[in-house]
C-alpha cells in the first residue's frame, strides 16, 4: 500500500476464527480492518473495543444490560474494557464491517 488510499482488493483474507475472516492494514499504532462474519461464527465474548461501521448484513450485539440490533449504515462505538463486553450474533448469512483499531 502506498499513499493514502486502501485497496482491500489486493490484501489477502485471514481467517482469525472459525466463521470470521478480515483484512487488516496496518500503518504505525492504527489498523483498518474490513471483516465478514458469518452466520457459522461461534457466539464468544469479546471485550476488545471497536469503532467502525456495518457495511452489509445485520448483527446482534449482546451486552450485560441490553441487546442491540445493527445493520447497513449503522456505526460501532464499543469502548474496550470489561465493563463493556459483547458478544455478536450474525442475524444474515453475512455481515460486512470496517473497523478502525490499535494495532
Amino acid at each position: 500500500m502506498t499513499g493514502y488510499r486502501v485497496d482491500f482488493d489486493s490484501v489477502q483474507w485471514e481467517e482469525p476464527m472459525p466463521g470470521v475472516r478480515h483484512k487488516c492494514v496496518s500503518r504505525g499504532r492504527d489498523r483498518l480492518r474490513l471483516v465478514e462474519y458469518s452466520i457459522s461464527m461461534e457466539p464468544h465474548w469479546c471485550d476488545r473495543g471497536h469503532l467502525g461501521m456495518i457495511l452489509d448484513g445485520q448483527f446482534e450485539i449482546r451486552y450485560d444490560t441490553c441487546v442491540e440490533i445493527y445493520g447497513p449504515g449503522d456505526g460501532v462505538f464499543i469502548p474496550s474494557g470489561e465493563e463493556h463486553r459483547h458478544m455478536a450474533v450474525a442475524l444474515t448469512g453475512t455481515v460486512r464491517a470496517v473497523f478502525v483499531e490499535d494495532a
